[in-house]
């Protein structure tokens, strides 16, 4: 009886721990054209942890799924930035 009461504790704390990480998130990223969206959804994609980014030509809008415990929003958008597209926190210097 012993052995089944610690079974089931230890695979209970097994799915505790294995909690999703996985986030949504939306930023608002300046640009133009489908070049923009190209270099805006690679600059995401590029970040460790970002699993899907699509960026709305019509609304700048990107949408974001990625997991949390590997980055996060200031990270991306820094990523972004770095490529020419300022962000609502980080805006791309004039040099790229």
């Amino acid at each position: 009886m012993k052995k089944i009461l610690v079974i089931i504790m230890l695979f209970v704390g097994g799915l505790m721990q294995a909690q999703d990480k996985n986030a949504t998130a939306t930023l608002e990223v300046d640009g133009v054209c489908m070049m923009c969206k190209m270099r805006i959804e690679k600059a995401a994609l590029k970040t460790k942890g970002v699993k899907s980014a699509n960026w709305n030509i019509e609304t700048h809008v990107l949408t974001l799924f990625y997991n949390d415990g590997k980055t996060n929003l200031e990270t991306i958008q820094k990523n972004i930035a770095a490529v020419g597209h300022d962000t609502h926190d980080f805006k791309a210097t004039d040099e790229v």
